[in-house]
């Protein structure tokens, strides 16, 4: 319960400055006082979901530390989400109740929030996406995330390069695909990402998906679950009788491992597979060469980001953003970060600022 409470704290104070922050735009609602910025001591509301990878939980635990450095200071109330929507729409629910000025959401399902949100709105709060755009709502201030349809893009070239590297004597190649979780709007972005890039040599008979299984919704994996993807690949594995299997599109380390011990079950082995997340349990993996690469999406980068939009906020600034991401409502105020492409041969360099993660090179 104490880590709970921890982890909400932080979280909800980093919330609480972006979301007064966006309150700086007309149409976004309230959260800030008369004349811009917000008090320091003002309540703040922040929901993550279940921690489905390592990001969310070194969120959890960094939010706190960075906010307190940068000099604020907040009251917090709500916990990080635990594993369905109504836990989280109920957390929402108890911010607004609770009076906070503003909140800051990692959504569990981005399209199941949207009576909180007017509720918030109602009452002047401000709402910021962290990570996962908020859709069909117009109560959205801004969103702050990585470029995660760059993500898909990373993904798919890295399976198409792996693959030439891995059989230089092939020029055809049997994959098979796997998305993330249908109730994450990334999930959709990143797999859109990667068939920007395969779908062309799906057409010209370069790849063969040999399931037809070439949809976001055929290839979705519920809940990120690591055990339902790899009952996925077990069953498509029963097609492969007689057949190579050479490569899988993975969303995440998570499924990437999935994928590998499903593999290895079956017999097979030096396979091509995708990931993100750069989780500790995949990095070995990557320098053996059993997972070829992963994204390295340094939570820290988007954390000080995110204190920099809060900080802006605070001082009755508007806060820095690189694009507008449209939620199926409104055109939402966005900042990108990049995303980097992590495989054996650049981790060191990719890892140099991480001590955590550069041991794991070695």
């Amino acid at each position: 319960m104490r880590k709970i409470a921890l982890a909400t704290m932080t979280v909800a104070a980093t919330a609480a400055l972006l979301l007064s922050g966006c309150s700086q735009r007309a149409d976004t609602g309230g959260g800030t006082e008369e004349g811009g910025g917000f008090a320091a001591d003002s309540l703040i509301g922040v929901a993550l979901p279940d921690a489905t990878s390592e990001n969310w939980k070194i969120a959890i635990d960094q939010f706190d530390t960075a906010l307190t450095e940068a000099g604020f200071e907040s009251t917090v109330v709500g916990a990080a989400a635990t594993n369905t929507v109504a836990d989280q729409q109920a957390q929402i629910e108890s911010m607004i109740t609770s009076g906070a000025k503003v909140i800051v959401i990692g959504a569990k399902d981005a399209k199941q929030l949207g009576t909180q949100l007017q509720a918030a709105a109602d009452e002047g709060i401000t709402i910021i996406a962290y990570d996962r755009l908020l859709e069909g709502s117009e109560n959205v201030g801004y969103y702050v995330a990585f470029d995660n349809f760059k993500v898909g893009e990373l993904q798919g070239q890295a399976l198409l390069d792996g693959l030439a590297e891995k059989f230089p004597d092939k020029t055809a190649y049997n994959v098979e695909l796997f998305s993330g979780d249908p109730g994450d709007p990334n999930a959709g972005v990143f797999f859109d990402g990667a068939m920007s890039i395969l779908q062309p040599k799906i057409d010209d008979g370069t790849l063969t998906v040999v399931s037809g299984q070439t949809s976001v919704e055929q290839t979705a994996t519920t809940d990120w679950a690591a055990e339902n993807a790899q009952t996925r690949m077990d069953t498509l594995l029963i097609d492969y009788a007689g057949l190579e299997l050479d490569g899988v599109l993975a969303p995440n380390d998570n499924l990437a491992r999935a994928v590998l011990q499903s593999v290895a079950d079956d017999g097979r082995g030096g396979i091509v597979v995708t990931g993100q997340d750069s989780e500790t349990a995949s990095i070995p993996l990557i320098m053996s060469g059993e997972q070829y690469m992963t994204i390295y999406k340094d939570t820290r980068k988007l954390i000080a980001q995110t204190v920099s939009m809060i900080e802006a906020l605070a001082a009755g600034e508007t806060p820095e953003t690189t694009a507008e991401e449209n939620n199926e409502s409104i055109d939402v105020p966005t900042y990108y970060l990049d995303p980097v492409v992590v495989t054996a041969k650049n981790a060191k360099e990719a890892y140099a600022d991480n001590e955590e993660l550069l041991a794991l090179t070695n």
